[in-house]
């Protein structure tokens, strides 16, 4: 038996101008499908399309998944979807010790970890047919949570019980998210700054698989949950043995 065709398939990416959605778009744009990559910059969008070609079957959309009309707009022009993925996160400022946490920081990422999925599968769900599937993105701080970490981890943990939940409510409808370890994307200029490259390449040094990960690593994860009928509620590890060490 096969999996679910990517050809002709309509998909929305949320946060597919960099990083992991990016790396998504180009491989599901290869593959035949009609991709939609939305995001809250326009320049980022732009800069997007010129890094994927202006593919033929590429169109973006300016949104901010934290706020509903906006999501509720993004279903509305984009009519029937067959597949939705939001690997979108604002963590800027959330990487503090408890004392200097803010919370406005903190809400941030409950916007665009949680509340943002929540909402894409409140209005997207509708749009989707009985073979389709929301993914999302989670991470290994729910797992091997650091200091200076408490908001993501916590974050990433609700996001993870909230897919659980959309599988059983959303049937047959398939709800996952992957949970990538350290994956070298532009987030770890907010993560660590200037001592990016040196963090990441220490990480490397501990983890099973030798290395951190690569955004096409996640996309290839994110790839298998769209086309594998037999998944869902599942949460997806890919993280190098990130958990075992």
């Amino acid at each position: 038996m096969t999996g679910i065709g990517i050809e002709g398939a309509k998909v929305i990416i949320v946060g597919g101008s960099s990083g992991m959605g990016l790396a998504l778009a180009m491989r599901l744009l290869e593959e035949g499908a009609s991709v939609t990559i939305a995001g809250r910059s326009e320049d980022r969008l732009a800069a997007a399309c010129r890094h994927l070609g202006g593919h033929s079957k590429l169109v973006t959309h300016v949104v901010d998944i934290a706020r509903e009309e906006e999501v509720a707009a993004l279903f509305r022009k984009s009519g029937s979807v067959d597949h939705i993925v939001s690997t979108a996160a604002d963590i800027e400022g959330a990487y503090q010790f408890l004392p200097s946490i803010e919370l406005a920081a903190a809400q941030r990422v409950v916007e665009s970890k949680f509340y943002g999925p929540l909402l894409l599968a409140k209005y997207g769900a509708a749009r989707l047919p009985p073979s389709g599937s929301i993914t999302f993105t989670s991470g290994v701080a729910a797992y091997r949570p650091a200091a200076r970490g408490s908001v993501v981890a916590a974050v990433n943990a609700a996001l993870e019980g909230l897919v659980r939940a959309l599988a059983v409510e959303l049937a047959p409808i398939r709800i996952n998210a992957v949970s990538p370890g350290w994956v070298d994307t532009p987030i770890w200029n907010f993560v660590a700054g200037d001592a990016r490259q040196a963090t990441l390449e220490a990480m490397a040094q501990r983890l099973l698989a030798g290395r951190v990960g690569q955004p096409e690593d996640i996309a290839d994860a994110i790839r298998f949950l769209i086309g594998n009928g037999f998944t869902t509620g599942t949460i997806l590890h890919v993280e190098g043995g990130h958990r075992l060490v």
